[in-house]
């Protein structure tokens, strides 16, 4: 095998409706499963929404040990891609913003976002930057503002990874988003550059509230260039065929 393929999904942004995000993420998959898909990605906080407040996020979060995941777990295909997924976490008590990696309904693990915005305060800080493994491929996670952070990437190199996989959710008020608009995979591409990784990203679109989000959905390479994107403001699905190279030997 030369190349596996990848695939990360720009989606509307779902709110308190695990429901409809749940029946979204179902025909994404069954479509990547279709074309051959080992890995789909979708946005930060994707199940439950990107939910800041305190009082909305405990309202929603999931305990990985509860009844409540182990049904969301059995909604999920039992064939095709290995999913990773943005969700709200609750771990005795404490709020987490979380990836989950999950193969045909069964939990693989998660990565908990390390570097918290201010307006994050109802999250606390994950610690570990778990390896993940799909035949061929070595993965890490980043979450959004991580990527901001050198280290965040470097860690992920340092575990033996080739790949960044970043779920993001860059609804924005709009003045802002006009800013950060062609910033985002600049400063992923800077995480490219410094680690010798490759990067594929999952964002949200649409409109809210005098919000917007464009995305981007995108893959990045070693050196940083933007080699594969979707366009911005439409959902959609990015498929890529990612070369089957040999994790980076990294020193920081």
């Amino acid at each position: 095998m030369t190349s596996i393929r990848i695939a990360a999904a720009q989606t509307p942004e779902f709110r308190e409706n695990v429901e409809a995000a749940m029946d979204y993420a179902v025909r994404v998959a069954a479509f990547a499963e279709a074309d051959g898909v080992a890995l789909l990605v979708f946005p930060e906080g994707f199940l439950q929404g990107y939910l800041t407040d305190e009082a909305s996020a405990r309202r929603v979060a999931l305990d990985l040990a509860s009844a409540e995941f182990v049904a969301v777990l059995d909604r999920l295909p039992k064939s095709g891609p290995v999913l990773v997924m943005g969700l709200i976490e609750i771990d005795d008590g404490r709020l987490f913003n979380t990836a989950i990696v999950v193969e045909r309904g069964v939990l693989l693990g998660r990565y908990r976002k390390t570097h918290l915005l201010r307006g994050e305060r109802a999250f606390e800080a994950g610690k570990e930057s778990p390896l993940f493994a799909i035949g061929a491929l070595r993965f890490g996670i980043n979450i959004c503002y991580d990527t901001n952070f050198p280290e965040a990437a470097a860690k992920v190199a340092a575990s033996g990874a080739s790949r960044i996989v970043c779920l993001s959710n860059n609804m924005m008020p709009r003045k802002k988003a006009e800013i950060f608009k062609q910033m985002h995979n600049a400063i992923r591409g800077e995480r490219c550059r410094e680690t010798g990784l490759w990067l594929i990203s999952s964002d949200v679109t649409g409109e809210r509230d005098g919000r917007i989000a464009w995305g981007p959905t995108a893959v990045l390479n070693r050196q940083g260039q933007v080699v594969a994107q979707l366009p911005l403001e439409e959902p959609g699905l990015l498929v890529f065929d990612f070369p089957c190279i040999a994790p980076v030997s990294y020193r920081p």
